[in-house]
């Protein structure tokens, strides 16, 4: 049974109108500046609240839409109303989740949802070469920082990172192994924010390769790929 609470979410001078809205029904109301998403998913995850309200200025960026679809994925929330609501009005829209499909399978592990920012630059990426799964768990550097290779072409990258990456944003990449490090320009081609289930939040970017040794990077695949 879902705690007889409601969550509420917004910027913080919008809090105080929030709490005299028509459709706060409950005593017990717990708000979170939109700073405080993640302590507020927390708080969510733990006591399963009757009612999660976004203030709907926070629902439309990329972090609420994030919280929005991990509470969604999330089979333990799904007796929580989840909400959209105005600061300035009583207006309230329901999210509505995903129908169950008939049978008796169970339903498989939801995977982490992802709010893709739009890119400037060209989606060329990888499409422009074979792309290859690498195997393990690789590391790269941007700008100096550890992010995880998920897939790797002569022209481009995907990696997930505990690091803000934005759309257009230019990086300096390093390739490292056994085989020394090659070192070249890259830019962030699309960039997506991510709260998977009992993981800490992440970025997911795509990325061009802007003067790197095609045929290095494309030996780099050989010797990692899955």
């Amino acid at each position: 049974m879902p705690d007889p609470c409601t969550v509420v979410i917004a910027a913080a001078d919008l809090l105080p109108a929030l709490k005299q809205r028509s459709w706060v029904i409950d005593t017990d109301v717990l708000t979170f500046a939109e700073e405080e998403a993640l302590r507020a998913l927390e708080e969510i995850v733990r006591r399963r609240p009757q009612t999660v309200a976004l203030e709907r200025q926070f629902a439309a960026t990329p972090r609420g839409a994030a919280l929005i679809n991990r509470i969604k994925a999330d089979p333990a929330l799904s007796e929580s109303e989840l909400c959209v609501v105005s600061h300035d009005s009583d207006f309230m829209r329901v999210v509505p989740r995903a129908t169950a499909a008939p049978g008796p399978a169970a339903a498989p592990e939801p995977a982490p949802v992802a709010i893709v920012a739009p890119a400037a630059l060209d989606q060329r990426g990888t499409r422009r070469a074979p792309r290859y799964k690498i195997a393990g768990d690789m590391s790269v550097l941007l700008d100096g920082n550890a992010a995880k290779l998920v897939d790797l072409s002569s022209v481009g990258a995907q990696v997930v990172s505990p690091t803000v990456l934005k759309p257009n944003q230019r990086v300096r990449m390093a390739l490292t192994d056994d085989h020394g490090a090659l070192r070249f320009n890259a830019a962030i081609a699309w960039a997506a924010f991510e709260i998977p289930p009992q993981r800490t939040p992440r970025y997911r970017a795509g990325i061009n390769f802007v003067d790197a040794d095609s045929n290095a990077v494309g030996a780099f695949c050989m010797r990692h790929k899955q």
